[in-house]
């Protein structure tokens, strides 16, 4: 399936308000947890949510649409969230979250893109050429990833508390 940009903009709306309702008035023992050493929390996923929203979305769509491949992107620092947030409410987290994504989408909105733009190209400091309708599809992917990254995490809280029921359950299983 081909970016739709009207199809993209069914979802991307809806995260914030997704992970308000999944995660809002949890204990932290649902919105802390992991999957061991070196994974993310629930907690952790929004931060690097907030993350993505202020400094790769549009900000890498500004630049193919100013600049396209004659600069390179900033690269993305996946883990910048574990240090900046660590001492945010999930509250707060989610809060930044839907004022950020808001913003962007007006942004994104506004630029009334047209199929043409959707081809042109920047370049990503490991990817090399990529183009906005690349970009765009991915934000949607990493939106719907992230969301059923948090589900399972969150559902790897029970995996003793199951028993004998955990071989009836992949997402205890699964990576």
């Amino acid at each position: 399936m081909e970016l739709s940009l009207d199809a993209a903009l069914e979802i991307l709306p809806r995260t914030p308000g997704t992970l308000k309702t999944m995660l809002g008035g949890l204990s932290p023992q649902w919105t802390t947890g992991t999957e061991g050493p070196d994974t993310w929390s629930a907690e952790g996923v929004v931060g690097h949510l907030i993350h993505g929203e202020e400094t790769d979305w549009i900000p890498r769509a500004t630049m193919i649409l100013t600049k396209g491949e004659s600069q390179t992107f900033e690269p993305f620092d996946r883990f910048a969230q574990a240090q900046r947030f660590q001492r945010w409410s999930l509250q707060r987290l989610l809060d930044r979250f839907a004022e950020l994504r808001t913003g962007n989408l007006r942004t994104l909105r506004g630029w009334r893109l047209k199929p043409e733009q959707l081809g042109l190209r920047g370049r990503h400091p490991e990817l090399g050429t990529v183009t906005l309708s690349q970009l765009l599809a991915c934000w949607v992917v990493h939106d719907l990833g992230h969301v059923a990254q948090i589900s399972r995490v969150m559902a790897k809280q029970y995996t003793d508390a199951v028993g004998p029921w955990k071989a009836y359950l992949p997402v205890l299983t699964r990576t």
